[in-house]
């Protein structure tokens, strides 16, 4: 969530910054000063009279002692006259108390429906095409004659059968076995190892998360639709890691920053509206499994930061023998809380075409300010941290890529940092 003293400050440069999103409701940071006008001028209005009220209520105190030591009836009657005062004061100051709340909840509402303000080097752009390619690391593997996409491996080495998840749950829900459940352990102790080894502590934290926890990453109210929600305990199953750990500091000063957190989930997301060709197997599933990073920095390093999370996330894929490229969104194609993202997508042979597999992104102070996660600078000022996170990695469409990318004839060979993880050095 913006401030809104820094929006007051900076409305023109505020919608300049939204229009790079394409953001069409730029009246609204217009409406957000309204609105702060009218609560600064009521909280004037309320501290005034409340002023006066103290005021009053120590001048009663002053006069009933008085009153009490002497036994002096004009003194007590002249202490009720100003209980009187104080009761008409009171009473005047409660529609002022009341509208201030209204307007304080109105301000608040319209304040969560703006999105993050894309930082300096997000191109403008509406659409995927508009994003910058940064680089492309890798060759795209020849693959052999009569090679299969994912779904066709996954049924020939018996790995994921996708009609019995349909079965037990709907589409979406795949059930993975004996070789392909393995896998899955491997991918994941294999992500956890390396980002424990980059200096991240390791969090096994809740998968559902209450509303508190959901609007402050900022997944609420702008992907409810999105979201698995359990109606009889307003509770949300997570689509990332990303909401619960870094809900971890919520409501608190750090001690020192950077916080560094990895944790392994398994994901939840409706994706409603997906349908067709790229939704087939792995590529878009409702429930999957997930290795997230996340950091809670000084402000004066995210940026840093965040090119030091690429090249931890870029490092990784290279361990996995995948070709892959990384590219910077555009405002149009950034998710509502992210000032910079990089996305990395993986080539997938069989299907010839790119799939992402992880996000990279810099939130700066919208998550924070939300969460009110906070630390002292080195003047003792306290102040928000920075938040940031990625996918290290998302496993369907790396599982996908590596049955796809690595076939033979006869089996699908392994990357060799798998080999001590899973078992073995091949699938066959």
């Amino acid at each position: 969530m913006l401030q809104v003293a820094f929006i007051r400050q900076n409305v023109d440069f505020v919608k300049e910054r939204l229009s790079v999103r394409n953001f069409s409701e730029t009246s609204l940071v217009d409406t957000i000063v309204s609105l702060d006008d009218q609560r600064k001028k009521l909280q004037t209005e309320s501290e005034t009279t409340q002023s006066q009220i103290n005021a009053l209520s120590k001048e009663i105190g002053q006069l009933m002692g008085k009153a009490k030591k002497d036994g002096d009836k004009e003194l007590e009657a002249l202490a009720e006259a100003k209980k009187a005062e104080v009761a008409t004061l009171k009473e005047a100051q409660a529609p002022t108390a009341a509208q201030l709340a209204a307007v304080e909840e109105e301000l608040n509402s319209t304040l969560i429906r703006l999105p993050n303000l894309p930082a300096a080097a997000v191109p403008r752009g509406k659409t995927p095409e508009d994003n910058i390619n940064i680089r492309e690391v890798g060759n795209k593997p020849q693959l052999p004659t009569g090679a299969l996409a994912h779904w066709d491996l996954a049924k020939k080495y018996n790995l994921i059968d996708f009609e019995l998840g349909n079965k037990i749950t709907g589409s979406g829900f795949p059930v993975y076995i004996n070789k392909g459940a393995k896998l899955q352990r491997a991918l994941i102790q294999y992500f956890l190892d390396y980002n424990t080894a980059a200096g991240y502590t390791e969090f096994q934290p809740p998968i559902m998360v209450n509303e508190a926890s959901a609007r402050g990453t900022g997944q609420l109210p702008d992907k409810e639709g999105q979201m698995y929600f359990v109606t009889e305990d307003n509770l949300y199953l997570i689509p990332t890691a990303e909401v619960p750990v870094t809900n971890i500091y919520r409501d608190e000063i750090l001690k020192g920053v950077p916080v560094r957190m990895t944790a392994y989930t398994p994901c939840f997301r409706r994706e409603a509206g997906s349908y067709g060709k790229d939704v087939r197997g792995l590529n878009r599933l409702h429930q999957f499994d997930k290795v997230e990073v996340v950091q809670l920095v000084d402000p004066a390093t995210s940026y840093d930061v965040l090119e030091e999370m690429v090249l931890h996330v870029e490092k990784l894929l290279q361990s996995l023998d995948l070709p892959y490229r990384i590219l910077r969104l555009c405002g149009g194609d950034m998710g509502f809380t992210s000032a910079m993202t990089y996305d990395f997508e993986v080539y997938s042979a069989a299907q010839e075409k790119w799939l992402e597999v992880s996000s990279v992104s810099n939130f700066e102070a919208f998550q924070t300010n939300r969460m009110k996660i906070r630390f002292k600078d080195a003047n003792s000022k306290t102040q928000l941290v920075h938040s940031l996170n990625g996918s290290s990695l998302a496993l369907p469409r790396i599982v996908a890529c590596l049955l796809e990318n690595h076939q033979t004839t006869d089996s699908i060979n392994l990357p060799k940092v798998l080999h001590s993880y899973f078992g073995a050095e091949k699938i066959s």
